[in-house]
């Protein structure tokens, strides 16, 4: 194509007719439609591919950059990457909102709705890997050469929808319309090995291991260009997907098995259909370790051979190279760098070991037991016979060295080692990625020092200096500039340009948190984006809100730990007080809950029903004359979240003090003018710390309440007994109120809470109940509240990504980074 029709796109900065003349040769030349026939998705495809062919200068600019210098590069391995819509992202990074947005209207095409066609990448489930694209995002921002490593889930994370209050998984056809960002990398093909057999071989100095796997896949490569603010560097997504060595077996096809013949591309392109498939059976587990290896080993092999062009060894990729494991998902990495290095590379035991510790750093993000992955050692030496060989080596060293160098007793042998001996064994994949990196990190104040009381405390005995606390941050260019504009212009208005490039300058928001223009103008913004969310909720479910309302939202992952239970029994209790006393003055609530629960995760899809069965019957209720609403919001999502994340007045993060490593969605309610209502559990800590004690309302037991309870016993009957408020809240759950079709639906729920009551529900309601009360009397009064909104907006710059990513720079990875985010 010459250039006469596919202009090359200037990189100074366009004018709306320049960019209305590049999106129609892209529609007509790359898309191949004329414009009285292009649909929707055709406008969306030729605006992206434009947006797109801005950053690719920058992109290859900032790869030869990192070469010409042989800048130390990170890579950061995720299993999940929740990177939502790319396209004001990306347009918003390049400065170029009001100019696409003027193009587009020039050709009759509207921004707003061929922008909200953009799927989203359906690639993660949620705190964690939205952490991972605001990680990507502000490397680029700071001037890291990155490389985020995950895989292409060609369905991801299940679509939910809501069946008679059920929640169904469906799968989340993302890629319907293709991937317009992508770019397919075929020559990155790289085989990976399954099963098979370990040889001993010939090697340099004597015998070495060979592994001989059983059956190969291939991952091939996709990029995508992953701009920082202003587009100062384009770093790169390589996401994994799976396809088999031969496409079809020929001999099988012509012997009449038409569909046998194609049995090993159904089972490679299996490995990379879903995201988290089912672990309750045997077969469940395995897809997921095959998942675990497969992405992980393809990006270890990328990065050696990159590494290789440029170096001509492997004794410096410490120095080149830092590799960050986000969670235990990709920690078998550390065995497949040992493999690489003693079995192909020709390197000894211990000078491997040396390099593989000085190359990782993990992330832990939970202290629940459960979620610290572990795998039976039959299923993982079938898989991974060599990997297995290197866990028992690994584990004798570190042992030995713990028993001899460190006198460790029997007791604290048994917790350090790699392999979990009680009951079924197992490979224990926190210990590995703890044992295989020189850094390990928590992600809040609390949940590190929690890390090494708890579910590391004996290995942090054993390297007391490599636990490290970096608090979560997320962006503020998606979470307050694309989100909130309203609020943002409103912010520039106020306190000037400079929070562009340094989200610090929000404090220039406290001296007008009193000035009651401010305040005015401050509120304006939040009943608009309450109107934007009560619009959507009319359009998808039919139940119409009171933009005037106090909207309190509650929205993450559904587990109990996280205690929507706690939040809907106090609804109950509510829902009870108002029809018994119509007398007072209730402030009219709306309450919005969203979240998915694992499939296989019976309570927290029998809390998913409680939600809709409450909200059917509350909302129906004419006694409570509409002063309390209950919403259950489908298929919560980066996009869903973009809409409530503005509106809330109210933000839940109620987990049980601690159980929850930090959160990422009580930052962005906070930036955008939320209180919140929290026990002192992960970043709430800290927010505490910034916004001030009198800017949220914290409630509950603390952690140490919490751990001391469950030593000396705890008896949550007493406690519901006691409260007449939980008691009749409980009892008509139990007794099938909500559940006239089944009486007993929940009782089994509510005889959890009577009985044992591990996450504290019944300990925290009645301080839960009372904070509620005071947020009641707080909303009362308008002056007092947006202060106190305000001011956490004001404070949360801290929180910034950006911040937490210099961290990361400074204190683990050893490399250079921005201290500015503007050119």
């Amino acid at each position: 194509m010459t250039s006469a029709t596919q202009p090359v796109p200037s990189q100074a900065a366009p004018d709306a007719k320049t960019l209305a003349a590049e999106i129609l040769s892209c529609l007509t030349y790359r898309i191949g439609k004329d414009p009285t026939v292009a649909t929707q998705y055709d406008w969306l495809s030729a605006t992206i591919k434009v947006v797109r062919d801005r950053l690719i200068e920058k992109w290859i600019a900032s790869t030869k950059k990192a070469y010409e210098e042989q800048s130390k590069r990170v890579y950061y391995l995720s299993l999940e990457f929740l990177i939502g819509r790319l396209m004001r992202d990306a347009i918003s990074n390049l400065r170029l909102m009001d100019e696409v947005k003027n193009a587009l209207s020039s050709l009759g095409v509207d921004f707003d709705i061929i922008a909200a066609l953009e799927p989203d990448a359906a690639l993660g489930n949620g705190g964690l890997g939205r952490l991972a694209a605001c990680f990507m995002e502000s490397m680029a921002t700071v001037d890291i050469p990155a490389h985020g490593y995950g895989i292409r889930y060609a369905n991801g994370m299940f679509r939910q929808e809501i069946s008679d209050g059920w929640q169904v998984e469906l799968p989340e056809t993302w890629l319907d319309h293709g991937n317009p960002w992508e770019f397919e990398r075929r020559e990155r093909s790289i085989e990976i090995g399954f099963g098979g057999m370990v040889e001993a071989v010939p090697g340099s100095d004597g015998r070495r291991m060979a592994w001989k796997p059983q059956e190969r896949v291939l991952a091939v490569a996709y990029d995508t260009p992953v701009a920082g603010w202003r587009a100062k560097r384009v770093n790169t997504l390589r996401l994994w997907t799976a396809m088999s060595v031969d496409p079809i077996l020929l001999d099988r096809f012509n012997a009449g098995d038409h569909v046998g013949a194609l049995s090993e591309s159904t089972q490679a392109e299996t490995l990379t259909r879903v995201l988290y498939p089912a672990d309750a059976t045997p077969a469940g587990q395995e897809l997921r370790l095959r998942q675990e290896y497969f992405f992980s080993a393809a990006s270890l092999r990328d990065i050696l051979d990159r590494h290789l062009h440029e170096y001509p060894d492997l004794t410096s990729l410490p120095d080149k190279a830092a590799i960050q494991l986000n969670d235990t998902h990709p920690a078998v990495a550390v065995l497949e760098l040992m493999r690489l290095l003693v079995d192909v590379h020709d390197f000894e035991f211990d000078a491997a070991w040396d390099i593989v510790r000085r190359t990782f750093c993990y992330t832990n993000h939970t202290l629940l037991p459960e979620a610290l992955e572990s795998w039976p050692v039959p299923l993982f030496e079938r898989l991974l016979p060599r990997h297995m060989q290197l866990v028992y080596a690994i584990n004798a060293k570190l042992l030995l060295d713990a028993r001899r160098e460190n006198s460790f007793d029997d007791g604290q042998i048994s917790a350090i080692s790699l392999i979990d001996e009680n009951g079924e064994r197992r490979v224990r994949m926190g210990n590995l990625a703890f044992v295989g990196s020189h850094s390990v990190n928590g992600v809040s104040a609390l949940h590190t020092e929690l890390m090494k009381k708890t579910v590391f405390a004996d290995l942090h005995r054993l390297y007391p200096r490599r636990i490290n606390n970096k608090t979560n941050g997320i962006t503020p260019r998606r979470w307050l500039q694309q989100c909130d504009p309203g609020l943002f212009s409103l912010v520039r208005r106020t306190i000037g340009d400079s929070v562009l490039d340094d989200i610090d300058a929000l404090s220039g928001l406290n001296a007008h948190a009193d000035d009651p223009g401010f305040q005015e103008a401050f509120a304006e913004v939040k009943r608009a984006n309450k109107e934007h969310l009560a619009k959507l909720v009319r359009e998808r479910m039919g139940i119409d809100l009171d933009p005037s309302a106090l909207f309190d939202i509650q929205v993450k992952r559904i587990h109990e730990y996280k205690r929507q239970l706690l939040n809907i029994v106090e609804t109950v209790a509510l829902y009870d007080q108002m029809r018994s006393h119509p007398e007072k003055d209730w402030v009219p609530r709306v309450k919005l809950l969203a979240g998915k629960a694992a499939p296989t995760y019976h309570n927290a899809k029998l809390i998913i029903k409680l939600a809709n069965d409450l909200a059917r019957t509350v909302n129906n209720d004419p006694s409570v004359r509409g002063l309390l609403k209950v919403v259950f919001v489908p298929n919560y999502n980066v996009s869903l979240a973009e809409v409530l994340v503005p509106a809330a007045d109210l933000s839940e993060q109620i987990s049980t003090a601690g159980m929850e490593a930090s959160g990422t969605g009580n930052m962005k309610f906070a930036l955008n003018g939320a209180l919140t209502i929290g026990t002192l559990d992960g970043a709430n800590i800290e927010i505490r710390e910034h916004v001030g004690a009198e800017n949220i309302v914290i409630f509950g037991l603390t952690a140490e309440e919490v751990a001391e309870r469950r030593r000396n016993g705890y008896n949550p009957r007493e406690l519901i007994e006691r409260s007449p408020e939980l008691s009749q809240a409980l009892a008509a759950i139990a007794s099938g109120v909500f559940s006239p079709d089944d009486r007993d639906r929940y009782a089994g729920l509510v005889g959890g809470l009577y009985e044992h009551d591990w996450f504290m529900v019944a300990a925290d309601f009645d301080s839960y109940a009372a904070a509620q009360r005071d947020i009641d009397d707080l909303w009362l009064r308008p002056r007092d509240w947006y202060a106190k909104a305000i001011r956490n907006t004001a404070n949360m710059g801290w929180f910034s990504s950006d911040r937490t990513i210099r961290q990361y720079a400074s204190e683990i990875w050893k490399v250079p980074y921005s201290s500015v985010q503007g050119n």
